[in-house]
């Protein structure tokens, strides 16, 4: 399932290429609105209830001071190229943003049914896999910016590859292949080498991914090659922050864990993207457009954060073994048969 989160992102981007290029940029819009339209009843339809069910009651306040104050905070690092990481604009909405993050907290302490446990936040295994999360999007959505701006810039810049939008966004199909292969056979390589490895393998190739253009960028196939370990690495580390998540907390908080696990990634990625585009639009020559410098910041940098991902996944504390299932013999004595049930 993790996997496949990403490779919907990949297959979004070759998508909306094809949109671009044959429609307006408008229908980037209304056509996900009906995708997820679709979704939405296919799910009210076909996908069962989970049969642990928690009684309580939503809590919302809390919910509506964690959607405000996480929504401020991604609108001003979303506007950061245009206002400037600096601006009074930028600075005023991510502190009104924090305060009313800190507010959600507050709320959530003093609640007797929180809408997210901050017990369970403080956990060993959450919180490092948060960390991880917010590590591993930093590094890797910026990749969905900076791949095809760099395919589609000339060849006249003397590193472009003079692309397509539709071309430039199928240099990341060997990633989306990939993701889906690895996902596949997440469950698998799990259960041989255990989440734990699986997140620190999969965050050190994406590491090597964007060490890979830093070092080597003047071809099409460096990218490719990127692309092929971005796949391979995200692939493993999604699969495995999910299961490393289901496996730290109790089964009625895996939905609230694994959500919010899913928030961490997305302030990550916001996080990543725009300082990739900041560096970018930094860096702009003489004919209007972008220099190679600002794209080769840009994967140091999700070099960086991938490496200090790694770090961060290290210190996941493995999941406890499963004990292996006692054999039901219907003719044992009852001992055994409870210790069986």
């Amino acid at each position: 399932m993790s996997s496949i989160l990403g490779v919907g992102a990949g297959v979004g981007l070759i998508s909306g290429a094809i949109i671009v290029q044959n429609l307006s940029w408008q229908w980037l819009f209304w056509i996900p609105l009906a995708v997820i339209v679709v979704a939405a009843v296919c799910t009210w339809r076909f996908i069962p209830e989970s049969p642990v069910r928690v009684p309580g009651r939503v809590n919302w306040l809390a919910a509506v001071l964690m959607t405000v104050g996480i929504s401020l905070v991604l609108i001003a690092v979303s506007e950061t190229t245009t206002w400037g990481w600096g601006s009074p604009k930028t600075l005023a909405l991510i502190a009104v943003g924090l305060l009313f993050v800190v507010a959600w907290i507050m709320v959530e302490l003093r609640s007797a049914e929180p809408l997210i446990d901050m017990a369970m936040m403080r956990i060993r295994g959450v919180w490092t896999a948060n960390l991880a999360a917010f590590l591993l999007g930093a590094g890797m959505y910026s990749a969905f910016i900076v791949f095809p701006e760099f395919a589609q810039l000339p060849k006249s810049t003397g590193f472009g590859f003079g692309a397509s939008i539709i071309v430039s966004g199928l240099y990341l199909l060997p990633s989306c292949l990939l993701m889906g292969v690895l996902g596949s056979q997440a469950g698998r390589v799990a259960r041989r080498y255990g989440s734990k490895p699986s997140l620190v393998v999969g965050a050190a190739i994406t590491a090597l991914a964007f060490g890979w253009l830093w070092v080597a960028h003047a071809h099409p196939y460096d990218m490719l090659i990127s692309s092929a370990l971005l796949g391979i690495g995200i692939g493993l580390a999604f699969a495995a922050l999910g299961n490393l998540i289901v496996q730290a907390v109790p089964a009625e908080q895996t939905g609230v864990a694994g959500g919010m696990n899913t928030v961490m990634r997305t302030l990550g990625g916001a996080l990543g993207a725009q300082l990739a585009a900041t560096f970018i639009a930094n860096n702009i020559g003489h004919d209007g457009l972008p220099t190679v410098t600002g794209f080769s910041e840009s994967f140091l940098l999700s070099t960086i954060f991938l490496i200090v991902c790694v770090g961060a996944s290290v210190l996941v504390p493995s999941p406890r073994p499963l004990r292996a299932p006692v054999p039901l013999d219907v003719d044992a004595p009852v001992p055994v048969l409870e210790e069986a049930l």
